[in-house]
């Protein structure tokens, strides 16, 4: 089942609205990277546990 995980949902001083879908370990992997890169988190497995709650089941959209 893809995954969800929407930026607007994390505390930001930046208000980053990026959405990342796919395959949980996916959208983990660039997730990370994304916070690290952009928001200057520590990648720490405390920090990977906390996103990993936020990720959500994808609802498909009505073609």
């Amino acid at each position: 089942m893809r995954k969800v995980m929407d930026c607007r949902e994390y505390p930001s001083e930046i208000g980053c609205t990026l959405t990342i879908a796919g395959e949980e370990d996916e959208v983990m992997g660039a997730a990370v990277q994304h916070a690290v890169a952009v928001h200057g988190e520590e990648d720490s497995q405390e920090f990977r546990d906390a996103l990993r709650g936020m990720l959500k089941p994808e609802v498909p959209q009505n073609a």
